[in-house]
């Protein structure tokens, strides 16, 4: 997906790029397959502020995405288009599996309308079809990985990134995931084959303020900035570092860490991720 770049009329277009969608087959999308959307501004059940800075944006509707793939097992689909999704910044493919049902699959890099996939541990380890980690050879890119069986793939289902399967063991299997972490995750996991698409999304400038409101983010003040009524790192009659380093809600910032040591996942951990 090359980037396109604008014309310099003016400061903002001047900075600005844009994907020129040419990967994309079909403009509107699967009308059975789509779902309301509300905007919560960043805010909980009681109506709290959760999440900052966010708010506003376009209106949206959100595509259902099928991301465990085991109802499936054995019933060939055939690709018949690649979608825009305004939820994520991977691409999306339309499935019409052979009973006549259509899905949305997240679209891994080189996956093109007419291919066929398929789901299942008889399925052909290529590029698009859902395995178990049991069934896919070692060295293999993988992306949407489950953590837990019949779960749903939860890692690795960003633009461009990808995990690698490194090892099998017993009854787990090690995956090094995008962070640079091996995690032992459990070989009945299932998995799909390739890289997720859409891999230049990274080199999309927004260009200007107005753009990141379409995409709901607002404006992000400094802590330091603010009174020291209004955050922990506010205050002093000139830029301060020696104030607390987190933020409002008290989570460590400037390299703390947030994670616990008694978590769950701790001992499936083999390897933390990468410092750079």
């Amino acid at each position: 997906m090359p980037v396109r770049k604008y014309k310099p009329t003016s400061p903002g277009r001047r900075a600005a790029s844009v994907a020129d969608f040419s990967d994309l087959t079909k403009k509107p999308p699967e009308r059975s397959l789509l779902e309301s959307l509300r905007e919560r501004g960043g805010r909980n059940a009681h109506g709290r502020v959760t999440v900052r800075y966010r708010g506003g944006g376009h209106r949206r509707r959100y595509r259902v995405i099928d991301t465990r793939r085991r109802d499936k097992d054995g019933i060939p689909g055939k690709v018949v288009a690649i979608e825009y999704d305004p939820n994520r910044s991977a691409r999306i493919a339309l499935v019409q599996y052979a009973d006549g049902e259509k899905r949305y699959i997240l679209c891994p890099e080189g996956l093109k309308v007419g291919r066929t996939v398929m789901n299942g541990p008889a399925a052909d380890p290529d590029v698009g079809n859902c395995l178990p980690l049991s069934h896919i050879p070692i060295g293999s890119l993988i992306c949407n990985v489950e953590l837990r069986p019949g779960e749903g793939g939860a890692l690795a289902r960003s633009a461009g990134v990808f995990a690698r399967l490194m090892a099998r063991e017993g009854r787990y299997a090690h995956v090094q995931l995008p962070s640079g972490e091996v995690r032992m995750i459990l070989a009945e996991c299932r998995a799909t084959i390739g890289q997720v698409g859409n891999a230049d999304h990274r080199l999309v400038a927004i260009g200007k303020a107005g753009r990141s409101r379409w995409l709901g983010i607002r404006p992000h003040n400094r802590g330091m900035a603010r009174n020291p009524v209004d955050h922990p790192m506010g205050g002093g009659k000139k830029r301060s570092k020696g104030h607390r380093p987190e933020s409002p809600s008290g989570v460590p910032a400037k390299g703390g860490k947030t994670r616990s040591p008694r978590a769950v996942s701790t001992p499936f951990i083999v390897r933390g991720r990468k410092r750079s």
